[in-house]
């Protein structure tokens, strides 16, 4: 009988008295032929030796005497799988802990490099074909909206002097990460490195305000949840309306302000399953307690360009159906209760842009029901 395995196995007790390099070139042949590549490096064989033709290709990796590009890629994205270490690299590649560390941190440089080509901010010069193909739910209610923003929280192990700067609405210490995607599920801006305390606002405040910033094109918009102040570049929901997907499902929306947080919520959690697909098809994002801050921004964001090369080239069904189905039995507080209030001339101007919104919503929906 054939015996299944999801992990890489280390070569037989024949093939640990040959040398090192023949036990590498065994295993790399074995990840080849491995029936399920995606449950050891998140991703398909295919999907593999096109990363590792870019990295190469653009000169971020090259081979040497001692390791090929495939071998270096390989460790790296094994250790995003949650399943290797350090350690554990270190004894199935015949590698000293130092070259698998020493690999994994080039790898992960080389990705970050390739940001400026998977990680692109939209410029709003064409619709969403998720917003222009719905028929006639997004459109042409949303034909400005360019994507979705929000924040999560990684678990990170800091010093007991950071610990009350990290410790947020968790038990323990996190990173908040903002970031923005397109409704294919696609990163297009990613802040990590933030302490887990810090306000989603204040966050916001400082991606639009850096050099490197998140940027909103003239009279275009993001969709943010209610821990965000109302602006005419980030559309909030109505406060004290219901705003969950469940609780549309037996009763269909009654006014204006419950129609637009119906479909406001529907097409804004496409960074609430974005975010679900990063974590599932990366579970070192769950125990990054090994290293230090600094290095799990690195990783967060190597994690999201890997991610976005993922949709294009091998997207994966089944964690996008796992995930929707978590999210509708898990929907997350959007602190509608509590939520930002709009201030200034800005706020105002959302508010009208808000209001447009949902009354032009309100008239077609009334016409057709």
């Amino acid at each position: 009988m054939t015996r299944h395995v999801s992990r890489i196995e280390r070569p037989t007790t024949q093939s640990q008295r040959c040398n090192g390099n023949q036990v590498r070139r065994e295993l790399m042949a074995q990840l080849e032929a491995h029936y399920n590549a995606c449950s050891v490096i998140r991703m398909s064989y295919d999907a593999f030796t096109r990363l590792v033709a870019i990295l190469r290709g653009r000169g971020l990796l090259r081979d040497n005497q001692y390791s090929f590009v495939e071998e270096q890629v390989a460790k790296f994205l094994h250790i995003l799988s949650g399943q290797g270490r350090v350690r554990s690299e270190s004894f199935f590649f015949r590698r000293s802990t130092e070259t698998i560390s020493r690999h994994f941190h080039k790898v992960l440089r080389a990705l970050i490099t390739l940001q400026d080509q998977f990680l692109v901010q939209p410029n709003g010069s064409t619709v969403s074909p998720q917003i222009l193909n719905s028929g006639g739910r997004f459109y042409p209610y949303f034909k400005n909206c360019i994507g979705a923003i929000d924040g999560t929280h990684i678990r990170v192990k800091v010093s007991k002097e950071d610990v009350s700067r990290y410790r947020g609405r968790k038990n323990y210490p996190t990173m908040n990460v903002l970031a923005a995607c397109t409704f294919d599920l696609k990163f297009t801006y990613v802040l990590p490195g933030w302490e887990g305390s810090a306000s989603d606002s204040r966050i916001l405040d400082n991606a639009l305000s850096r050099e490197d910033n998140l940027n909103a094109p003239q009279g275009k918009f993001y969709l943010a949840d209610a821990g965000y102040m109302l602006r005419s570049t980030f559309l909030t929901p109505y406060r004290s309306t219901r705003y969950h997907l469940k609780e549309y499902s037996r009763h269909p929306p009654e006014n204006p302000k419950e129609l637009f947080n119906l479909r406001h919520s529907s097409l804004r959690n496409a960074i609430e399953r974005a975010f679900g697909v990063l974590k599932n098809r990366f579970p070192i994002l769950a125990e990054m307690s090994r290293y230090d801050v600094e290095t799990v921004s690195e990783i967060v964001l190597g994690c999201c360009i890997l991610h976005n090369f993922l949709v294009d080239f091998d997207p994966d069904e089944e964690i996008i159906a796992q995930v929707d189905r978590d999210l509708m039995n898990n929907e997350p507080d959007h602190g509608l209760a509590n939520g930002a209030i709009a201030r200034g001339e800005d706020g105002r101007r959302g508010e009208i842009l808000r209001d447009s919104i949902a009354t032009q919503m309100w008239n077609d929906y009334i016409t057709r029901h």
